[in-house]
């Protein structure tokens, strides 16, 4: 009977210390750039001392007695703004859905593909209001000027949303549909949509919310809507109907915000089941 020698075991590895030089060189270079950023304002440091007071003088000014004989007016430019915002959105899906899917992987060439996501990239980079500056050379300042900047940058937003959902498909209906030799309108029919339809519904009503909000914005240059109306009665500081302006707005946004939220979210999690009691 041999007797049992011990094993040999494998020297311990001991890591080497992680290199800090990197960590903070990233640091040092960070902090240089935010310092020149206040470096290069001009910034009136003493006014930041009365900055909190000013800001509570002009809300008295705004609340304190508002002018609601503007209201009708107001909830009027308000469903402008709401419709600019409705107009953009369905125009912007109905130009991304099938960009969506020319850019999306297997479903297109690679450089038109490619050429795709680079024209995205460059509408995503670009805001609204300057869309809407160029556009405005050609439609002048009318809301459809808006409308059209809101669709222009929703189909940025929607063609990158919809093509990275797309390839997030699972392949197994895919390869099913083709394996039956359907089509390339049956596999985005009976492979594709049923998986990515409710992510679509979401991003359109999302993308409507932000439209609203950036609606209200578009009416600083002048193209209508709740907007323009801000702007024309802050010029003149007439700050009781400015206060009544902002109320709408925050009212309406936030309740748009709130019902497209339900809906995406029964979208996205389907209805609640409640427990029956035995």
């Amino acid at each position: 009977m041999t007797a049992l020698r011990p094993s040999r075991t494998a020297p311990l590895l001991i890591p080497s210390r992680p290199k800090r030089w990197g960590r903070l060189a990233i640091t040092v270079v960070v902090i240089l750039v935010v310092v020149a950023a206040f470096w290069s304002i001009d910034i009136n440091w003493g006014r930041l001392g009365s900055l909190p007071a000013e800001i509570v003088h002009y809300l008295w000014l705004m609340f304190s007695n508002p002018d609601w004989t503007k209201l009708p007016e107001a909830l009027f430019q308000t469903w402008r703004s709401v419709e600019m915002a409705w107009v953009g959105t369905v125009i912007g899906l109905i130009i991304s859905l099938p960009l969506s899917f020319l850019s999306a992987r297997g479903f297109s060439p690679a450089p038109a593909r490619v050429g795709l996501r680079v024209i995205f990239a460059i509408i995503r980079a670009v805001p609204e209001i300057i869309i809407a500056i160029v556009i405005l050379s050609v439609t002048g300042l009318t809301p459809l000027t808006g409308a059209l900047a809101l669709a222009v940058n929703s189909v940025g937003t929607l063609g990158k949303w919809g093509y990275e959902s797309i390839e997030g498909v699972d392949p197994g209906p895919i390869e099913a549909v083709r394996a039956a030799g359907g089509s390339t309108a049956e596999v985005i029919r009976w492979g594709v949509w049923p998986s990515v339809s409710p992510d679509f519904i979401s991003f359109w009503l999302y993308r409507f919310e932000i439209n609203v909000r950036s609606s209200a914005v578009l009416g600083l240059i002048g193209v209508g809507g709740i907007g323009d109306m801000l702007t024309s009665y802050t010029q003149y500081r007439l700050w009781s109907v400015v206060g009544v302006l902002l109320l709408v707005v925050v009212v309406v946004t936030m309740s748009i915000d709130a019902v497209s939220g339900a809906i995406r979210r029964r979208i996205t999690e389907g209805a609640t089941v409640r427990e029956l009691d035995r």
